[in-house]
């Protein structure tokens, strides 16, 4: 089905029986829902899955300007989602890469309708923008090396040409040679790569010169993947300042740890779900 939010269609995708909790999985950069394909299924035995792909991605609709991809958007497209598939009991989100981002935006929005949020692989940029205000450490060194490519994400012409004519055709060669992972790649996907550039040209820059305060009470899981080569765990060492629950575990696993290790991704979702589900 399609949900429409704020002009934009977002593809929608629902497994599992309605009546279980409502377990609502956002994709990153440069997937669409289909990354999550290992992970639905064990889910989808206990819970109400939904999966969409996210605005400028796979079959929902690509809108031009930066503007259509602030992170204060992304989070009133997920609340939209929420709203059309759980509209009478709050969700738990599930959110991976650029997924997580946007979800830390609707998270530490007030009177979310957000029951837990399990975080995989993608910060608060707020958080990291008070973060890396710190006196610099080694840490925050090594973070800075980890995300050269955002850098190149901001020279103008470049990265759109490097995804046209280069990354994008070869994406899933490339991802299997630098990951070890085949992703489910979407036809979409040379276009996907560059609309989604906006996400990072959008965003990146405001919220790491102008961090605001953003807190959440949603209890938060952290799954950190101890061989992921762009979010360093260091990033999030910071959390409980913002967040009043934050659990964390970190697992042996690289980026896209929900396609390599789809059944540890799922027990852990499961647990933090259950753990925060109101009784029948």
């Amino acid at each position: 089905m399609y949900v429409e939010s704020e002009g934009v269609r977002l593809a929608v995708h629902e497994h599992g029986d309605r009546s279980a909790p409502t377990v609502v999985l956002v994709h990153g950069y440069p997937d669409t829902h289909r990354v999550w394909d290992d992970v639905v299924p064990l889910l989808a035995e206990e819970f109400h899955v939904v999966t969409y792909d996210v605005r400028g991605a796979g079959a929902s609709s690509a809108p031009r300007g930066l503007a259509a991809y602030r992170l204060p958007v992304l989070a009133r497209d997920l609340f939209a989602v929420i709203a059309a598939v759980s509209p009478d009991a709050p969700v738990h989100v599930v959110a991976h890469d650029w997924g997580s981002i946007q979800a830390w935006e609707a998270v530490t929005t007030p009177d979310a309708p957000i029951a837990s949020y399990t975080s995989i692989s993608g910060p608060c940029l707020d958080h990291v923008g008070h973060w890396m205000r710190r006196r610099p450490t080694t840490r925050h060194l090594k973070q800075l090396l980890h995300s050269w490519y955002i850098v190149a994400f901001h020279l103008p012409f470049v990265a759109p040409l490097l995804w046209r004519h280069v990354i994008g055709p070869r994406w899933q060669s490339i991802a299997h040679r630098l990951e070890g992972v085949s992703p489910h790649v979407s036809p979409t996907v040379v276009r996907d790569g560059v609309q989604g550039i906006a996400l990072y040209r959008a965003n990146f820059v405001p919220r790491l010169r102008s961090p605001r305060v953003r807190r959440t009470d949603v209890p938060v899981q952290l799954v950190l993947p101890s061989r992921d080569r762009y979010v360093t765990a260091g990033i999030t060492e910071d959390v409980e300042r913002w967040a009043s629950d934050v659990r964390r575990h970190v697992i042996d696993a690289g980026h896209w740890a929900q396609i390599t290790h789809a059944g540890t991704v799922a027990r852990l979702v499961t647990d933090h779900v259950t753990a925060h589900s109101r009784p029948a």
